[in-house]
């Protein structure tokens, strides 16, 4: 969701109200200003470059001396208004420091020039900083992996500062400064644009606009190519390797082979080792029955036979009427039953 702060929803200045000035990017704000005082009245801004108008009248002498308020016609008093009406819009636009410097002032021509000297400096300040970005305007070259815009807006950047210092260019030299600033990867297409336009009528925005159309050309070509180097490269690593690149079917049919052999491989080993175990235990033979399936310890005669011997042994309740054969049997039975614990150890 959208705050107050984003700056995409963020409301444009006013219309109604000067561009404030804080005391930085006097540039910026010279233009804006300037903008601003024509939009209002452009009896105004005459009056900025001007100076204030002052009704007159003939001396005797036939020099021109103030005219008394009092004498002022209608034409004469709405003209005066206007250096008020300057003066008004500038102080609006002024912070408390820069009000300070410029309050004394008696016009707005003054106010506008003070302002000037301040942060442009004095006409030696002026020509060293127009010296200075006009070097910058002739060494001028669009850099290795900039793009058509941010080359445009670094020198827009500096031909808007040599204009608000007074030094400005005609459409056809940008222009032409332009065609030169590009590299050489564009010169078919500097080549194209000086055989097919006329350069000295040719708009900068024309040519702005045909250079960044030249570069997403060149970018989806770029893009492109790549793609098709790609797809190459994998086809020869296939190819080298003797296979060709198997695609989604191909591995899901191998998937569900090796699901099958793993399920059926396991199915065998199990069934083995089943049937391993079953052949082992019917190859035992009992010691004791002589019948094959299981162990002397298992043998279920001879856990009956323990069970009696127990027993018999535990129950001193016993009749002792018990014949000579009886007793004989019970105390076989019990060494039965102590030789097979014997084997188990």
């Amino acid at each position: 969701m959208a705050t107050l702060n984003d700056s995409t929803f963020r409301e444009g200045q006013s219309t109604t109200r000067p561009p404030f000035f804080y005391g930085n990017d006097y540039a910026y704000w010279k233009t804006r200003m300037r903008i601003y005082l024509q939009a209002l009245d452009y009896e105004i801004w005459e009056v900025v470059c001007d100076g204030p108008f002052m009704p007159t009248f003939k001396d005797e002498v036939g020099d021109d001396i103030p005219k008394p308020s009092s004498q002022w016609s209608e034409l004469e008093k709405r003209k005066m208004s206007l250096n008020s009406k300057a003066m008004n819009a500038l102080f609006c636009a002024l912070d408390k420091k820069e009000f300070h410097r410029v309050s004394s002032c008696e016009s707005a021509q003054e106010i506008w020039n003070k302002l000037e000297v301040v942060y442009e400096g004095t006409n030696q300040v002026k020509e060293s900083k127009i010296s200075r970005y006009t070097r910058q305007y002739e060494l001028f070259q669009m850099e290795q992996n900039e793009n058509v815009y941010s080359m445009y807006t670094r020198f827009t950047d500096i031909v808007n500062t040599l204009g608000a210092l007074g030094k400005t260019f005609t459409n056809s030299e940008k222009v032409k400064k332009i065609i030169r600033s590009l590299p050489k990867e564009w010169r078919p297409k500097r080549t194209a644009i000086e055989e097919a336009k006329d350069l000295n009528t040719l708009p900068l925005d024309d040519l702005i606009g045909s250079l960044i159309s030249y570069e997403e050309d060149l970018a989806a070509e770029k893009g492109h190519g790549e793609k098709k180097k790609s797809i190459a490269l994998k086809a020869s690593k296939y190819e080298s390797d003797g296979e060709s690149e198997p695609d989604d079917e191909e591995l899901a049919m191998l998937a569900r082979r090796f699901r099958k052999f793993f399920k059926k491989t396991g199915e065998r080993r199990n069934f083995r080792n089943f049937k391993n175990s079953r052949e082992k235990k019917e190859a035992i033979t009992c010691y004791e029955c002589k019948k094959p399936g299981h162990i002397r310890s298992e043998c279920p005669l001879i856990n009956k036979l323990k069970k009696k011997a127990m027993v018999a042994t535990w129950d001193d309740s016993e009749e002792e009427s018990n014949d000579e054969e009886g007793s004989q049997e019970v105390s076989n039975l019990a060494l039965m039953a102590i030789g097979g614990d014997d084997d188990l150890n």
